[in-house]
């Protein structure tokens, strides 16, 4: 599902991490910014994906095949395009590596106490694939992360918000390409589980920047996205009332 988030964005950039494993620094509630809606990993030694909730193995194999294959950073070749044009890296978004899901049900932002946290939601790692098409270039992302229980957590389902944006960090400022909100449903089995998630996002496409310089600007940040839930779940304002023109009274006959 794809969302569409005006006030929000993500400023700034940092380095590109090492690895995605297990990352649980920073807050749950990193602002994250709106932009147009899409349209249209770790060496191969690494532990395999599990396959997203209520996957199939075949979903399994197809995931470890996607991880195993693509790598979150160094260069990366794109099927369809010159030798100059590389796949933009992935980077987790500052202060969006963690989820929060507090006892009362909503997500939390790291003040609460921590007797009252329920789920705690981090990345493992991330992997994607490129292609251009006719000057479009398509982006395929693929993350993996993982739910852990806290002190109040017990058995249910956690919806994670799964944002994922491509954005041009030239020295002007950040400026979205596009971005796609994604929610996975994450089952808790038992109060021992602590359930393994993935995703891959297909068809997050946009023009093909003019040039191999302007395209090394360009990064895909994933993170989790609690402030576009909340945003999601306030009711939208009702019209204002607009009164009716009083019916004009017909002009007196002559004689």
């Amino acid at each position: 599902m794809s969302g569409h988030v005006d006030s929000m964005r993500w400023g700034g950039r940092f380095a590109i991490a090492v690895s995605l494993s297990l990352l649980a620094s920073g807050c749950g509630g990193g602002s994250l910014f709106g932009g147009p809606a899409a349209t249209a990993p770790p060496p191969a030694n690494t532990a395999a994906a599990p396959p997203a909730a209520g996957g199939s193995a075949s979903s399994s194999s197809y995931l470890t095949n996607f991880f195993s294959g693509s790598s979150d950073k160094g260069p990366q070749a794109v099927a369809g395009a010159t030798a100059d044009v590389e796949c933009p890296y992935i980077n987790i978004r500052e202060g969006a590596s963690t989820l929060t899901v507090n006892a009362a049900g909503d997500y939390g932002s790291g003040e609460s106490s921590a007797m009252a946290l329920k789920y705690q939601g981090t990345f493992v790692r991330a992997a994607r694939q490129c292609s251009v098409v006719a000057g479009q270039m398509t982006i395929k992302v693929g993350v993996e992360g993982r739910i852990i229980l806290g002190p109040a957590g017990g058995p249910g389902q956690v919806d994670v918000p799964l944002r994922i944006a491509v954005v041009d960090e030239s020295p002007a400022g950040s400026k979205p390409i596009v971005t796609r909100l994604i929610h996975i449903p994450v089952m808790v089995e038992s109060a021992n589980d602590n359930p393994a998630f993935a995703h891959v996002e297909d068809g997050l496409t946009f023009p093909l920047p003019p040039s191999s310089i302007a395209l090394a600007r360009y990064i895909v940040y994933i993170g989790f996205d609690p402030l576009a839930v909340e945003t999601e779940k306030k009711p939208k304002p009702k019209p204002a009332h607009k009164p009716r023109p009083a019916a004009s009274k017909p002009a007196p006959s002559a004689g």
